[in-house]
Protein backbone atom coordinates (compact mmCIF):
# COMPACT_ATOMS: atom_id res chain seq x y z
CA UNK A 1 0.00 0.00 0.00
CA UNK A 2 1.43 3.42 -0.88
CA UNK A 3 2.01 5.97 1.79
CA UNK A 4 -0.47 8.43 0.45
CA UNK A 5 -3.26 5.88 0.07
CA UNK A 6 -2.87 4.55 3.58
CA UNK A 7 -6.00 4.77 5.72
CA UNK A 8 -5.67 7.49 8.36
CA UNK A 9 -7.58 5.23 10.76
CA UNK A 10 -4.99 2.45 10.58
CA UNK A 11 -3.85 1.21 13.97
CA UNK A 12 -0.25 0.79 15.00
CA UNK A 13 0.97 -2.55 13.66
CA UNK A 14 3.57 -5.00 14.91
CA UNK A 15 5.95 -3.60 12.31
CA UNK A 16 5.36 -0.08 13.68
CA UNK A 17 6.06 -1.33 17.20
CA UNK A 18 9.36 -2.89 16.07
CA UNK A 19 10.36 0.31 14.31
CA UNK A 20 9.57 2.46 17.36
CA UNK A 21 11.34 0.08 19.74
CA UNK A 22 14.55 -0.14 17.68
CA UNK A 23 14.58 3.60 16.99
CA UNK A 24 14.07 4.49 20.66
CA UNK A 25 16.68 2.00 21.84
CA UNK A 26 19.25 3.29 19.38
CA UNK A 27 18.48 6.87 20.34
CA UNK A 28 18.88 6.12 24.04
CA UNK A 29 22.26 4.43 23.50
CA UNK A 30 23.46 7.22 21.22
CA UNK A 31 22.55 9.97 23.71
CA UNK A 32 24.18 7.91 26.46
CA UNK A 33 27.39 7.80 24.40
CA UNK A 34 27.33 11.56 23.86
CA UNK A 35 26.48 12.60 27.41
CA UNK A 36 28.69 10.16 29.35
CA UNK A 37 31.70 12.42 28.78
CA UNK A 38 30.27 15.14 31.03
CA UNK A 39 30.05 12.74 34.00
CA UNK A 40 33.76 11.90 33.79
CA UNK A 41 35.32 15.24 32.89
CA UNK A 42 37.42 15.28 36.06
CA UNK A 43 39.00 11.89 35.37
CA UNK A 44 39.46 12.68 31.68
CA UNK A 45 41.19 15.94 32.55
CA UNK A 46 43.66 14.09 34.78
CA UNK A 47 44.67 11.50 32.19
CA UNK A 48 44.58 13.49 28.94
CA UNK A 49 46.51 16.58 30.05
CA UNK A 50 49.85 17.15 31.82
CA UNK A 51 49.80 16.84 35.60
CA UNK A 52 51.53 20.24 35.86
CA UNK A 53 48.63 22.08 34.21
CA UNK A 54 46.79 24.49 36.58
CA UNK A 55 43.34 23.32 37.64
CA UNK A 56 41.52 26.26 36.03
CA UNK A 57 43.21 25.66 32.69
CA UNK A 58 42.57 21.94 33.00
CA UNK A 59 38.85 22.62 33.40
CA UNK A 60 38.81 25.01 30.46
CA UNK A 61 40.58 22.49 28.23
CA UNK A 62 38.39 19.56 29.29
CA UNK A 63 35.10 21.41 28.88
CA UNK A 64 36.40 22.93 25.65
CA UNK A 65 36.73 19.42 24.24
CA UNK A 66 33.20 18.69 25.47
CA UNK A 67 32.02 21.81 23.63
CA UNK A 68 33.65 20.55 20.42
CA UNK A 69 30.88 18.00 20.22
CA UNK A 70 28.24 20.74 20.31
CA UNK A 71 30.05 22.85 17.72
CA UNK A 72 30.07 19.91 15.30
CA UNK A 73 26.34 19.26 15.70
CA UNK A 74 24.99 21.73 13.11
CA UNK A 75 27.45 20.76 10.37
CA UNK A 76 27.02 17.03 10.96
CA UNK A 77 23.26 17.34 11.15
CA UNK A 78 22.99 19.41 7.97
CA UNK A 79 25.25 17.09 5.95
CA UNK A 80 23.47 13.95 7.12
CA UNK A 81 20.06 15.54 6.52
CA UNK A 82 21.10 16.52 2.99
CA UNK A 83 21.77 12.91 2.07
CA UNK A 84 18.77 11.75 4.09
CA UNK A 85 16.50 13.81 1.82
CA UNK A 86 18.25 12.60 -1.33
CA UNK A 87 19.26 8.95 -0.79
CA UNK A 88 17.10 7.77 2.10
CA UNK A 89 16.28 8.18 5.79
CA UNK A 90 17.35 4.67 6.81
CA UNK A 91 20.95 4.96 5.59
CA UNK A 92 21.59 8.16 7.54
CA UNK A 93 19.70 6.81 10.56
CA UNK A 94 22.07 3.83 10.67
CA UNK A 95 25.16 5.93 9.92
CA UNK A 96 24.50 8.21 12.90
CA UNK A 97 24.73 5.25 15.32
CA UNK A 98 27.96 4.07 13.68
CA UNK A 99 29.49 7.56 13.88
CA UNK A 100 28.66 7.66 17.59
CA UNK A 101 29.56 4.12 18.62
CA UNK A 102 33.03 3.92 17.06
CA UNK A 103 34.43 7.18 18.57
CA UNK A 104 32.94 6.24 21.94
CA UNK A 105 34.69 2.87 21.86
CA UNK A 106 37.94 4.50 20.73
CA UNK A 107 37.80 6.99 23.62
CA UNK A 108 37.47 4.08 26.03
CA UNK A 109 40.49 2.31 24.54
CA UNK A 110 42.79 5.14 23.44
CA UNK A 111 46.16 5.89 25.10
CA UNK A 112 46.46 8.85 27.45
CA UNK A 113 48.83 11.82 27.73
CA UNK A 114 51.32 9.75 29.67
CA UNK A 115 51.71 7.45 26.63
CA UNK A 116 51.42 9.67 23.54
CA UNK A 117 51.65 13.22 24.90
CA UNK A 118 49.62 16.00 23.30
CA UNK A 119 48.40 13.62 20.59
CA UNK A 120 46.00 12.27 23.24
CA UNK A 121 43.89 15.45 23.71
CA UNK A 122 44.04 16.15 19.96
CA UNK A 123 42.66 12.70 19.22
CA UNK A 124 40.03 13.25 21.89
CA UNK A 125 38.91 16.45 20.12
CA UNK A 126 38.51 14.53 16.86
CA UNK A 127 36.44 11.83 18.55
CA UNK A 128 34.18 14.39 20.23
CA UNK A 129 33.68 16.17 16.91
CA UNK A 130 32.60 12.89 15.30
CA UNK A 131 30.23 12.27 18.19
CA UNK A 132 28.80 15.76 17.73
CA UNK A 133 28.26 15.17 14.03
CA UNK A 134 26.47 11.93 14.86
CA UNK A 135 24.20 13.45 17.48
CA UNK A 136 23.38 16.28 15.08
CA UNK A 137 21.85 13.76 12.71
CA UNK A 138 20.36 11.35 15.26
CA UNK A 139 17.50 13.28 16.84
CA UNK A 140 16.22 14.97 13.63
CA UNK A 141 16.70 11.76 11.65
CA UNK A 142 14.94 9.68 14.28
CA UNK A 143 11.95 12.03 14.49
CA UNK A 144 11.57 12.07 10.73
CA UNK A 145 12.04 8.31 10.49
CA UNK A 146 9.40 7.32 13.04
CA UNK A 147 6.90 9.99 11.98
CA UNK A 148 7.00 8.75 8.38
CA UNK A 149 6.50 5.13 9.43
CA UNK A 150 3.43 5.37 11.64
CA UNK A 151 -0.14 6.43 10.76
CA UNK A 152 -0.57 10.21 10.78
CA UNK A 153 -2.83 10.11 13.85
CA UNK A 154 -0.03 8.48 15.89
CA UNK A 155 2.84 10.84 14.99
CA UNK A 156 2.70 12.50 18.42
CA UNK A 157 3.02 9.18 20.21
CA UNK A 158 5.86 8.06 17.91
CA UNK A 159 7.85 11.26 18.41
CA UNK A 160 7.11 11.22 22.15
CA UNK A 161 8.34 7.67 22.54
CA UNK A 162 11.48 8.49 20.55
CA UNK A 163 12.10 11.64 22.63
CA UNK A 164 11.65 9.54 25.76
CA UNK A 165 14.35 7.25 24.42
CA UNK A 166 16.70 10.20 23.93
CA UNK A 167 16.16 11.53 27.45
CA UNK A 168 16.40 7.96 28.71
CA UNK A 169 19.95 7.98 27.38
CA UNK A 170 20.75 10.86 29.73
CA UNK A 171 19.27 8.81 32.57
CA UNK A 172 21.42 5.81 31.61
CA UNK A 173 24.50 8.03 31.70
CA UNK A 174 23.61 9.33 35.14
CA UNK A 175 23.01 5.82 36.48
CA UNK A 176 26.26 4.53 34.98
CA UNK A 177 28.22 7.41 36.51
CA UNK A 178 26.62 6.74 39.89
CA UNK A 179 27.48 3.04 39.66
CA UNK A 180 31.12 3.67 38.67
CA UNK A 181 31.69 6.26 41.37
CA UNK A 182 30.05 4.02 43.96
CA UNK A 183 31.88 0.84 42.97
CA UNK A 184 35.38 2.25 42.57
CA UNK A 185 37.60 4.55 44.59
CA UNK A 186 38.51 7.97 43.10
CA UNK A 187 42.01 6.68 42.33
CA UNK A 188 40.62 3.62 40.57
CA UNK A 189 38.28 5.79 38.52
CA UNK A 190 41.19 7.90 37.31
CA UNK A 191 43.43 4.88 36.75
CA UNK A 192 41.06 2.78 34.61
CA UNK A 193 37.40 2.70 35.66
CA UNK A 194 36.52 5.84 33.67
CA UNK A 195 37.03 3.74 30.53
CA UNK A 196 34.25 1.28 31.39
CA UNK A 197 31.27 3.50 30.48
CA UNK A 198 32.82 4.38 27.10
CA UNK A 199 33.66 0.78 26.21
CA UNK A 200 30.20 -0.41 27.25
CA UNK A 201 28.56 2.42 25.32
CA UNK A 202 30.62 1.74 22.20
CA UNK A 203 29.81 -1.97 22.20
CA UNK A 204 26.10 -1.46 22.73
CA UNK A 205 26.13 1.26 20.06
CA UNK A 206 27.50 -1.23 17.54
CA UNK A 207 24.78 -3.67 18.58
CA UNK A 208 22.18 -0.94 18.02
CA UNK A 209 23.64 -0.27 14.56
CA UNK A 210 23.33 -3.96 13.72
CA UNK A 211 19.72 -4.02 14.91
CA UNK A 212 18.87 -1.00 12.76
CA UNK A 213 19.76 -3.06 9.71
CA UNK A 214 16.37 -4.72 10.16
CA UNK A 215 14.50 -1.44 9.86
CA UNK A 216 12.84 -0.58 6.55
CA UNK A 217 12.98 2.67 4.62
CA UNK A 218 10.06 4.97 5.40
CA UNK A 219 6.97 4.63 3.17
CA UNK A 220 7.11 8.38 2.52
CA UNK A 221 10.63 8.29 1.10
CA UNK A 222 9.89 5.13 -0.89
CA UNK A 223 6.94 6.87 -2.52
CA UNK A 224 9.04 9.96 -3.22
CA UNK A 225 11.63 7.73 -4.86
CA UNK A 226 9.00 5.95 -6.99
CA UNK A 227 7.47 9.26 -8.07
CA UNK A 228 10.91 10.82 -8.56
CA UNK A 229 9.75 13.52 -6.17
CA UNK A 230 12.96 13.97 -4.20
CA UNK A 231 14.44 17.48 -4.20
CA UNK A 232 15.98 18.37 -7.56
CA UNK A 233 18.37 20.90 -6.01
CA UNK A 234 20.11 21.42 -2.69
CA UNK A 235 17.43 20.64 -0.04
CA UNK A 236 18.73 23.26 2.40
CA UNK A 237 18.56 25.89 -0.35
CA UNK A 238 14.87 25.06 -0.83
CA UNK A 239 14.31 25.26 2.92
CA UNK A 240 15.83 28.72 3.22
CA UNK A 241 14.10 29.98 0.08
CA UNK A 242 10.56 28.71 0.67
CA UNK A 243 10.16 27.74 4.31
CA UNK A 244 11.40 30.70 6.32
CA UNK A 245 8.36 30.77 8.59
CA UNK A 246 8.73 27.07 9.37
CA UNK A 247 12.40 27.60 10.21
CA UNK A 248 11.64 30.48 12.59
CA UNK A 249 8.85 28.60 14.37
CA UNK A 250 11.05 25.50 14.67
CA UNK A 251 14.00 27.47 16.04
CA UNK A 252 11.90 29.28 18.65
CA UNK A 253 10.33 25.98 19.72
CA UNK A 254 13.81 24.46 19.98
CA UNK A 255 14.88 27.40 22.16
CA UNK A 256 12.11 26.43 24.59
CA UNK A 257 13.37 22.83 24.48
CA UNK A 258 16.92 23.87 25.36
CA UNK A 259 15.70 26.10 28.20
CA UNK A 260 13.86 23.19 29.77
CA UNK A 261 16.61 20.62 29.29
CA UNK A 262 19.68 22.77 29.96
CA UNK A 263 18.35 24.84 32.87
CA UNK A 264 15.93 22.50 34.66
CA UNK A 265 17.74 19.20 34.00
CA UNK A 266 21.47 19.78 33.36
CA UNK A 267 22.27 22.96 35.33
CA UNK A 268 19.95 22.52 38.32
CA UNK A 269 22.16 20.13 40.38
CA UNK A 270 25.08 22.56 40.31
CA UNK A 271 22.85 25.58 40.91
CA UNK A 272 21.18 23.93 43.91
CA UNK A 273 24.59 23.20 45.42
CA UNK A 274 25.73 26.77 44.81
CA UNK A 275 22.57 28.65 45.81
CA UNK A 276 21.33 26.58 48.74
CA UNK A 277 24.32 24.48 49.82
CA UNK A 278 22.47 21.21 49.14
CA UNK A 279 24.87 18.22 49.09
CA UNK A 280 25.88 16.91 45.68
CA UNK A 281 24.51 13.45 46.42
CA UNK A 282 21.06 14.90 47.12
CA UNK A 283 21.04 17.07 44.00
CA UNK A 284 22.15 14.18 41.78
CA UNK A 285 19.47 11.89 43.21
CA UNK A 286 16.84 14.55 42.56
CA UNK A 287 18.20 14.96 39.04
CA UNK A 288 17.81 11.24 38.38
CA UNK A 289 14.19 11.52 39.51
CA UNK A 290 13.64 14.54 37.24
CA UNK A 291 15.13 12.77 34.22
CA UNK A 292 12.99 9.69 34.89
CA UNK A 293 9.76 11.68 35.10
CA UNK A 294 10.79 13.62 31.99
CA UNK A 295 11.24 10.38 30.07
CA UNK A 296 7.75 9.21 31.07
CA UNK A 297 6.19 12.61 30.44
CA UNK A 298 7.39 12.95 26.84
CA UNK A 299 5.45 9.80 25.94
CA UNK A 300 2.32 11.09 27.68
CA UNK A 301 2.66 14.45 25.93
CA UNK A 302 2.92 12.63 22.61
CA UNK A 303 -0.37 10.83 23.28
CA UNK A 304 -2.04 14.13 24.22
CA UNK A 305 -0.70 15.74 21.05
CA UNK A 306 -2.43 13.14 18.92
CA UNK A 307 -5.69 13.87 20.72
CA UNK A 308 -5.67 17.65 21.24
CA UNK A 309 -3.01 19.05 18.86
CA UNK A 310 0.14 21.13 19.52
CA UNK A 311 -1.53 24.44 20.32
CA UNK A 312 -3.62 23.30 23.28
CA UNK A 313 -0.87 21.06 24.66
CA UNK A 314 1.68 23.87 24.29
CA UNK A 315 -0.45 26.42 26.13
CA UNK A 316 -1.43 24.15 29.02
CA UNK A 317 2.00 22.52 29.25
CA UNK A 318 3.75 25.87 29.02
CA UNK A 319 1.83 27.24 32.02
CA UNK A 320 2.66 24.12 34.05
CA UNK A 321 6.35 24.38 33.07
CA UNK A 322 6.56 28.01 34.21
CA UNK A 323 4.88 27.19 37.55
CA UNK A 324 7.21 24.21 38.06
CA UNK A 325 10.30 26.31 37.27
CA UNK A 326 9.45 28.84 39.95
CA UNK A 327 8.53 26.11 42.43
CA UNK A 328 11.91 24.47 41.83
CA UNK A 329 13.84 27.62 42.64
CA UNK A 330 11.63 28.77 45.53
CA UNK A 331 10.76 25.52 47.35
CA UNK A 332 14.28 24.18 48.13
CA UNK A 333 15.31 27.65 49.31
CA UNK A 334 12.66 27.36 52.01
CA UNK A 335 13.28 23.67 52.76
CA UNK A 336 16.03 21.62 51.04
CA UNK A 337 14.01 18.46 51.70
CA UNK A 338 11.54 19.67 49.06
CA UNK A 339 14.14 19.36 46.28
CA UNK A 340 13.46 15.73 45.38
CA UNK A 341 9.66 15.91 44.94
CA UNK A 342 9.72 19.34 43.28
CA UNK A 343 12.56 18.36 40.94
CA UNK A 344 10.65 15.23 39.94
CA UNK A 345 7.58 17.38 39.25
CA UNK A 346 9.64 19.89 37.28
CA UNK A 347 11.12 17.10 35.17
CA UNK A 348 7.61 15.87 34.41
CA UNK A 349 6.57 19.36 33.31
CA UNK A 350 9.64 19.68 31.07
CA UNK A 351 8.00 16.89 29.07
CA UNK A 352 6.06 19.58 27.21
CA UNK A 353 9.13 19.75 24.97
CA UNK A 354 7.58 16.70 23.29
CA UNK A 355 5.61 19.14 21.15
CA UNK A 356 8.80 20.36 19.44
CA UNK A 357 9.51 17.41 17.11
CA UNK A 358 5.83 17.15 16.11
CA UNK A 359 5.70 20.86 15.26
CA UNK A 360 8.89 20.56 13.19
CA UNK A 361 7.85 17.37 11.38
CA UNK A 362 4.57 18.98 10.36
CA UNK A 363 6.22 22.26 9.36
CA UNK A 364 8.23 20.92 6.40
CA UNK A 365 7.12 18.93 3.33
CA UNK A 366 8.64 15.47 2.86
CA UNK A 367 11.15 16.40 0.13
CA UNK A 368 13.03 18.76 2.48
CA UNK A 369 11.73 17.59 5.85
CA UNK A 370 15.00 16.11 7.15
CA UNK A 371 17.04 19.14 6.05
CA UNK A 372 14.55 21.69 7.36
CA UNK A 373 14.17 20.00 10.71
CA UNK A 374 17.88 19.32 11.14
CA UNK A 375 18.95 22.85 10.19
CA UNK A 376 16.40 24.53 12.47
CA UNK A 377 16.96 22.22 15.43
CA UNK A 378 20.76 22.01 15.36
CA UNK A 379 21.48 25.68 14.69
CA UNK A 380 19.01 26.79 17.36
CA UNK A 381 20.35 24.22 19.83
CA UNK A 382 23.97 25.20 19.16
CA UNK A 383 23.23 28.88 19.76
CA UNK A 384 20.81 28.67 22.67
CA UNK A 385 22.42 25.60 24.23
CA UNK A 386 25.80 27.31 24.14
CA UNK A 387 24.62 30.67 25.48
CA UNK A 388 22.09 29.51 28.07
CA UNK A 389 24.61 28.29 30.71
CA UNK A 390 26.56 31.55 30.40
CA UNK A 391 23.43 33.72 30.57
CA UNK A 392 21.99 31.86 33.56
CA UNK A 393 25.31 31.89 35.47
CA UNK A 394 25.60 35.67 35.00
CA UNK A 395 21.98 36.36 35.89
CA UNK A 396 21.93 34.14 38.97
CA UNK A 397 24.56 36.37 40.58
CA UNK A 398 21.98 39.16 40.47
CA UNK A 399 18.82 37.19 41.26
CA UNK A 400 18.58 33.62 42.64
CA UNK A 401 15.32 33.22 40.71
CA UNK A 402 17.04 34.07 37.40
CA UNK A 403 16.88 30.45 36.12
CA UNK A 404 13.11 30.43 36.61
CA UNK A 405 12.76 33.87 35.00
CA UNK A 406 14.75 32.65 32.01
CA UNK A 407 12.71 29.48 31.58
CA UNK A 408 9.47 31.43 31.93
CA UNK A 409 10.43 34.04 29.32
CA UNK A 410 11.64 31.49 26.79
CA UNK A 411 8.60 29.28 27.36
CA UNK A 412 6.26 32.19 26.61
CA UNK A 413 8.17 32.80 23.36
CA UNK A 414 8.11 29.11 22.44
CA UNK A 415 4.42 28.66 23.19
CA UNK A 416 3.58 31.80 21.21
CA UNK A 417 5.56 30.47 18.25
CA UNK A 418 3.68 27.17 18.37
CA UNK A 419 0.26 28.78 18.95
CA UNK A 420 0.45 31.53 16.34
CA UNK A 421 3.12 30.29 13.95
CA UNK A 422 1.77 26.86 13.09
CA UNK A 423 -0.88 26.65 10.45
CA UNK A 424 -2.38 23.52 9.01
CA UNK A 425 1.13 22.31 8.24
CA UNK A 426 2.08 19.46 5.93
CA UNK A 427 0.82 15.97 6.35
CA UNK A 428 3.42 13.39 7.11
CA UNK A 429 2.45 11.76 3.81
CA UNK A 430 3.02 13.20 0.36
CA UNK A 431 0.07 15.57 0.19
CA UNK A 432 1.48 19.07 -0.21
CA UNK A 433 4.87 17.75 -1.29
CA UNK A 434 7.22 20.56 -2.14
CA UNK A 435 4.76 23.36 -1.44
CA UNK A 436 6.01 26.25 0.65
CA UNK A 437 5.15 26.06 4.32
CA UNK A 438 3.86 29.59 4.53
Amino acid sequence: MSASSESPARRLSGRDAKTLALASLGGALEFYDFIIYVFFTAAIGHVFFPASMPDWLLQVQTYGIFAAGYLARPLGGIVMAHFGDLVGRKRMFTLSVFLMAVPTLIIGLMPTYETIGYAAPLLLVVMRALQGAAIGGEAPGAWVFVSEHVPARHVGFACGLLTGGLTGGILLGSLMATAINSGFTPDEVIAYAWRIPFIVGGIFGLVAMYLRRWLEETPVFEEMRQLKATADELPLKLVLRHHGRAVIVSMLATWMLTAGIVVLILLTPGLMQKLHGIPATDTLLANVAATLTLTVSTVLVGILLDRFGPRIVAMVGGILLIVAAYALYIGPALDPALLLPIDALAGFCVGVIGIVPVVMVRAFPPAVRFSGLSFSYNVAYAISGGLTPLAVSLLVAVDPLAPAHYVAAVTVIGVAAVAFGTGRGHATRLSGLGAPAE
